[in-house]
């Protein structure tokens, strides 16, 4: 794949395929949507409620199992690049009942359950506990990813500009193991990317100095606008923590501050790195994309809204691996970290 704009990890080529992709049959689709069209009517339909949570979790073993099968695989080895794209998933209910139009204002979540947040929810409890966070968008499990006007330009998931590549919550000690986009409207301009960049992928092309600085704690990373309150970076971190052969990354190019020159060089090694190994996905209805928070940054191109109700929207969700080791931030040993 060929980059022209290396001054950004985010610099995506037109889409390219390279992430593992299941795409499901239309059989299995239906066999989603039933289970789907089902939860979304289930007990109080709250997609915060932990009975609903419970519900969708029982469910999630009536799956088809080609697809059970790839998510446990992808659980116990996300690949070389750290992503997983699931195609054909239903997004609407299978009696014709249309969406309602993209939302368009600032920290949009979905209370109500639909088919769309029990498909992505169904799927993420395959890999993990889906969890959220108190001081971003009020702690809601399933979210909005939705372009808001007069934030065009910010540094979050209500932006339209181009989006740093980073991995979500790098700041957080609990950030979470996976993170899952569902496509429930595409860009109708069809400008929008979602780019992914493996740190498996980008290793082999880094210097042996840079990867000794980016495994030191020589780094610091700032709380995104989209957390609420939380102000300040967490403590002095390495960017590639774990095992040499094989380490995880801990980065967000727009909140990661270099400690000293070498670092900044360091870090700027890898930003370019990153630009070449990138892949680029525009992201139709129907289609989720898991990314491995641990192994794989993400970001998105640039486009530009119509603030319509036409424009992209994307449900996320995310999933943690230990619920025991978040246990002190549940209150009351619920899904949402304080």
């Amino acid at each position: 794949m060929t980059v022209t704009d290396t001054s950004v990890a985010t610099a995506v080529a037109p889409e390219t395929t390279r992430p593992a992709a299941v795409v499901l049959t239309d059989a299995e689709r239906a066999q989603v949507g039933a289970l789907a069209d089902r939860l979304a009517v289930t007990g109080s339909a709250a997609t915060d409620d932990v009975d609903w949570i419970r519900a969708v979790r029982d469910a999630s073993a009536g799956l088809p199992q080609r697809l059970l099968a790839e998510l446990r695989a992808f659980r116990h080895d996300a690949g070389p690049d750290g992503v997983l794209l699931v195609r054909n998933l239903p997004v609407a209910r299978a009696d014709g009942t249309p969406l309602p139009p993209t939302p368009s204002y600032a920290g949009s979540v979905e209370r109500t359950a639909s088919t769309a947040a029990a498909v992505i929810t169904a799927a993420m409890l395959q890999l993990g506990e889906v969890i959220a966070f108190r001081n971003e968008k009020t702690g809601a499990l399933v979210q909005n990813v939705v372009p808001v006007p007069g934030q065009e330009s910010q540094q979050s998931n209500a932006g339209s500009e181009l989006l740093e590549m980073h991995i979500e919550n790098a700041f957080h000690d609990n950030r979470p193991q996976y993170i899952g986009l569902l496509c429930v409207r595409e860009d109708p301009t069809g400008e929008a990317r979602l780019a992914t960049a493996s740190v498996r992928r980008a290793l082999p092309l880094l210097s042996g100095r840079t990867r000794t600085v980016l495994s030191e704690a020589r780094f610091l990373t700032e709380a995104p606008p989209s957390f609420e309150g939380r102000e300040g970076a967490a403590p002095a971190h390495p960017i590639l923590p774990g095992a040499w052969e094989d380490p995880d990354v801990l980065v967000d190019f727009h909140a990661t501050h270099p400690l000293d020159g070498e670092a900044r060089e360091a870090m700027a090694e890898l930003r370019e790195v990153f630009a070449r190994v990138a892949s680029a996905t525009a992201l139709v209805p129907g289609d989720l994309a898991v990314v491995d928070n641990r192994l794989a940054v993400h970001g998105r191109s640039r486009f530009v809204p119509r603030y319509d109700g036409t424009d992209r929207w994307l449900h996320r969700v995310y999933a943690s691996l230990d619920n025991r080791r978040n246990r002190p931030l549940r209150l009351e040993a619920g899904a949402v970290l304080d």
